[in-house]
């Protein structure tokens, strides 16, 4: 249970919980993290996963990166999968992927550029 005792309290809570809801719905955004969701995501992680990335791409303030489900992408094997989805880019799919992992997505991959290759589909292939 939360206790607000002042409006700036208040106003704290409302603009962290919008933050949170303009990354999960930001239709415009120039890259797209799409977690799968289905039953077998979910059962294998996939909720702690997506909290991670909308948490950290808030506490960065990172603009132009929408963070959301989706459903079964096919692959239950290899729950949770990731999908990042870049403007004029491939799309690159991420396997078996912890909240540990998330947070080295978003620093590798969305601040850096740099795709973290050892969690992708390929990798997970060989």
């Amino acid at each position: 249970m939360i206790i607000v005792k002042t409006l700036a309290e208040l106003k704290a809570i409302k603009d962290k919980v919008r933050r949170s809801v303009e990354i999960r719905e930001h239709a415009e955004a120039e890259t797209k993290i799409l977690v799968g969701m289905a039953t077998c995501g979910i059962a294998a992680g996939a909720r702690p996963v997506l909290t991670v990335f909308v948490e950290e791409l808030a506490k960065r303030e990172i603009q132009n990166v929408m963070a959301t489900q989706t459903g079964c992408m096919g692959d239950c094997q290899y729950e949770p999968v990731v999908e990042v989805i870049s403007a004029g880019k491939e799309k690159v799919t991420y396997v078996k992927v912890t909240p540990e992992m998330a947070k080295k997505i978003v620093e590798d991959h969305i601040i850096g550029g740099n795709i973290v290759t050892e969690y992708t589909i390929g990798a997970a292939r060989q």
